[in-house]
């Protein structure tokens, strides 16, 4: 599979049984949406399994009300998520999840240049990304992408790892 496979569906923040009907937008059937929210959820507590940012199905959802969620097939097959943070003080947060049996394929890449290009017309002056510190693949991915300016570094209650948030240059 490469690049021109992938499909990509909006998560909003609809709860599955209020969601309209329609195609592309992740709002079609309540099972639909369902299943997206899910889809999101698997990739996000995969990529980052840490106990402060473990997400059920009801907080997936809420963010889908607050973020720009996206879940990202090859073909059929799940492949990876993504988020993007509304510019606060004009800074937004791009952050692309691929799963390890998808990577290397430009499926990240592909992810990331939409996220961008959403972070910017939303009016995002600057972008910043966020992992973790042990993530070394995403951290190698994010400075090949161009994120190679650290601006915060921390670590939440209950974890052994920290968080790092680097910016775009």
């Amino acid at each position: 599979m490469t690049t021109t496979d992938l499909r990509v569906e909006t998560l909003t923040g609809a709860a599955p049984q209020d969601a309209p009907s329609g195609t592309g937008t992740g709002t079609g059937t309540g099972a639909a949406h369902s299943a997206l929210i899910a889809d999101w959820q698997h990739v996000h507590n995969t990529i980052v399994p840490v106990a402060s940012a473990y997400l059920s199905l009801d907080d997936v959802a809420e963010r889908a009300g607050r973020h720009v969620l996206e879940v990202a097939y090859a073909g059929d097959v799940l492949v990876g998520c993504s988020t993007v943070r509304a510019p606060r003080d004009g800074v937004a947060t791009v952050i692309s999840r691929v799963l390890p049996e998808h990577r290397g394929r430009g499926f990240g890449t592909a992810l990331y240049e939409r996220g961008l290009g959403t972070a910017r017309a939303l009016g995002a002056e600057h972008i910043e990304t966020v992992l973790l510190a042990s993530n070394t693949a995403g951290l190698r991915f994010a400075e090949r992408a161009g994120f190679t300016v650290e601006t915060d570094r921390y670590r939440l209650d209950g974890d052994t790892v920290d968080w790092v948030e680097l910016r775009l240059a």
